[in-house]
Order: C-alpha cells, then sequence, then structure tokens
C-alpha cells in the first residue's frame, strides 16, 4: 500500500445490554455509545473497503478511521446498529457462518458453565483442566481465561466436544440470523468473511484450512448476493493463529485485504493481507481517545507497518 496514512482500524465482538461482570473488555451499549460519539468528533469514520482504496491510492483523509466486529453476535444487530446508524457511522462485519441461524461458539459454552455454576470450587475436570477456584468474580474470569486457553489450539472437533461437555441444558443462541446479516448489508454496513467454523487455522492440515476460508465466503455471499472481499483471520495472532500460507490462501481466494489482531495503525507499508487492529478496552473516554491517538503517532514515527509483509505486491 501507498498511502498517506496511518489508518486506524478498530475491532469489536460483541456490544450487550448491560455490564457483564464475567466480561470486564466486552462494552455495554452505553459504552459503546460514548466510543461512537467520540470517534465521531475527533475522527473520520470511512467504510473499510473505501479506507483500504484510498490508503493505497494516497488519498486517505486526515485522522481516518475504521470500525469492524469480529464473529456475527446477535447484539451487533440488535444493539450496535441503531447505535452506528444514529451517528451515521458505518462498520464492517466479519461472519463466521457455521454459527448463524441458531448457533454458538465453543467459548460461549465455557462462559455459561462458570456462569450458572455455584460459587466454590470450578469442576473442568471433564475437559481435563481439573478443579479451579471460583468463588469471586476474578477468580472465574481467571478460570474462563485460563480454561479457554488450554482449550483455544485443540483441532476443531476436539475442542467442540470439550465445549459441548460444559455446556449448559439450554443454550441461548447469540449468533445472528441470516436475516440480520442481509439487514446489516441493507442498512449500508460491509461484510466481510470470518472462515465458517472459525477454526485456528494453524492447527489445521493446509486443505483444511483452505476449504473453511473458502467456505466461509461462499455461504456469505449465498446469503448477501455480493462477492466478500474483505477476510478477517480468527484470532488474528501472526505465527500463532494463521502464518504465510494462510495470507497467500485468502489471497488466491480473492480477498483483497485481510485483518490481523496485532495491535497497530495501517500504513503506507502495511501488507493489505495482514492489517493491524486494535481493540477499544478503555471505558473512559479520555484514555480511549488517547490510546488511538498513541496508536497512530507509533504509526507515523515508524512510517513502517506493524507488521513486516508476508507477500509481495
Amino acid at each position: 500500500m501507498s498511502g498517506a496514512g496511518p489508518l486506524s482500524i478498530l475491532i469489536y465482538h460483541r456490544v450487550l445490554a448491560a455490564p457483564d461482570p464475567l466480561l470486564p473488555g466486552v462494552p455495554d451499549a452505553a459504552t459503546f455509545e460514548r466510543h461512537m460519539r467520540l470517534l465521531k468528533r475527533c475522527f473520520r469514520v470511512l467504510p473499510l473497503s473505501v479506507a483500504l482504496r484510498q490508503l493505497r491510492h494516497g488519498t486517505l483523509p486526515a485522522r481516518a478511521l475504521c470500525i469492524t466486529f469480529d464473529d456475527g453476535y446477535a447484539d451487533n444487530a440488535e444493539l450496535a446498529l441503531p447505535i452506528l446508524r444514529r451517528h451515521g457511522l458505518t462498520a464492517t462485519f466479519f461472519i463466521a457462518t457455521a454459527f448463524l441461524d441458531g448457533g454458538r461458539m465453543w467459548n460461549d459454552d465455557v462462559i455459561d458453565y462458570v456462569r450458572q455454576a455455584p460459587p466454590g470450587r470450578l469442576d473442568f475436570s471433564m475437559v481435563g483442566c481439573g478443579s479451579l477456584p471460583g468463588l469471586t468474580v476474578a477468580q472465574k474470569r481467571q478460570a474462563i481465561d485460563q480454561v479457554l486457553t488450554q482449550l483455544k489450539y485443540l483441532p476443531l472437533a476436539t475442542r467442540q466436544e470439550m465445549a459441548d461437555r460444559l455446556a449448559p441444558p439450554r443454550r441461548q443462541a447469540l449468533m445472528m440470523t441470516s436475516g440480520q446479516v442481509r439487514a446489516l448489508q441493507a442498512a449500508g454496513m460491509e461484510l466481510g468473511a470470518h472462515t465458517h467454523r472459525h477454526p485456528i487455522l494453524t492447527a489445521m492440515a493446509d486443505a483444511d484450512a483452505y476449504a473453511d476460508m473458502a467456505e466461509g465466503k461462499a455461504v456469505l455471499e449465498a446469503i448477501t448476493g455480493r462477492r466478500a472481499t474483505l477476510f478477517a483471520y480468527p484470532n488474528g495472532k501472526p505465527d500463532t493463529d494463521y502464518n504465510r500460507r494462510h495470507a497467500e490462501m485468502a489471497r488466491a481466494l480473492g480477498f483483497e485485504a485481510a485483518l490481523s489482531t496485532v495491535a497497530g495503525a495501517a500504513g503506507p507499508s502495511s501488507d493489505p493481507w495482514q492489517l493491524p487492529r486494535y481493540t477499544p478496552w478503555q471505558r473512559d473516554g479520555a484514555r480511549f481517545v488517547l490510546r488511538l491517538a498513541l496508536s497512530r503517532y507509533r504509526e507515523k514515527v515508524n512510517r513502517r507497518a506493524a507488521l513486516p509483509p508476508l507477500l509481495g505486491g
């Protein structure tokens, strides 16, 4: 890319109706509204495809910023979309298509197991994690983090089997319907692919990783009737969750850009197939804007991408 930069790309996953003590990094609707109000006041919020084209052509405006969401949670359509529309802002939603229309992601079963467990010791022996303390909210958060970390990099089928063992009897559907995906599109939001089953790509054979990426793209295109040109790597850490081979797969599948979860701002030398993004966890408005400003300043000083290019051209 050869634009002036920098381009800040924010990554959200969910917007909750009310704060959740077990999910301290996830904004509730009031916090998300504050974020959007500040972004509208302090930045030029652009659709991701538009911003990347301008970055490539050297016409990116000052204080450019994009908003993205990963996974496809229903609250994106139910809570985030009305707030975005109220402020006249656009976002790009990366959808893991296997979980649409009544599905759940494995990590939510782990979280709900902890949520519904009585205070005391949390029994994770059925998934090989032993017994962990769960008297306080802090202990429950620590247990969730520990178990998610231990299960995350297991083979896809094994990980799902473990999550099913922990799943509560009546599991709430947390993900979007296909109709909600189409509603986002009708509201002027962008949609991107996020694989089909949200695997850790490095934990799969190359052929299986390519197939899952391709299936997610095809299913999304069937729902929207439009070509999917944007992609986000599940989990998104280079050389841990994806690597050079998967970036090459993204390009071969026709994606024009792919996003990581490495913090930073995109700049003139950023690799289009591993763009950095920033997670805005600060609830305090001043700290939120300051952190974004520091991220942009570091990119200007370095005048290089947060990541070295994986691919030429």
